[in-house]
């Protein structure tokens, strides 16, 4: 029998390639910011599983909340034109 430890190791790599995927095909920049965000928190999590907390703290802090803050403002000030595949091949 599978003991929790593995258990919740395989749930967090499964959320954190989900995440690391829902980044990459994002169109809206803010979607990606937040699923950048998710994919922090859980990196995180997975830093206090492998008995890192100072680790896990640090990521939390900085990765899922600093670096999400600023990604939020920094879109914030930019346009939201889209530019789809066919303007760009002409």
């Amino acid at each position: 029998m599978m003991d929790l430890f593995l258990i919740m190791q395989v749930i967090l790599l499964a959320g954190l390639i989900l995440s690391g995927i829902m980044v990459y095909l994002q169109k809206d920049l803010i979607s990606a910011a937040i699923a950048f965000g998710v994919f922090s928190f859980l990196l995180s999590l997975e830093f206090y599983l492998l008995q890192a907390p100072d680790v896990a703290i640090a990521e939390a802090a900085i990765g899922a909340g600093l670096t999400t803050a600023i990604f939020m403002i920094a879109i914030r000030g930019t346009e939201q034109n889209e530019v789809s595949d066919t303007e760009d091949e002409q």
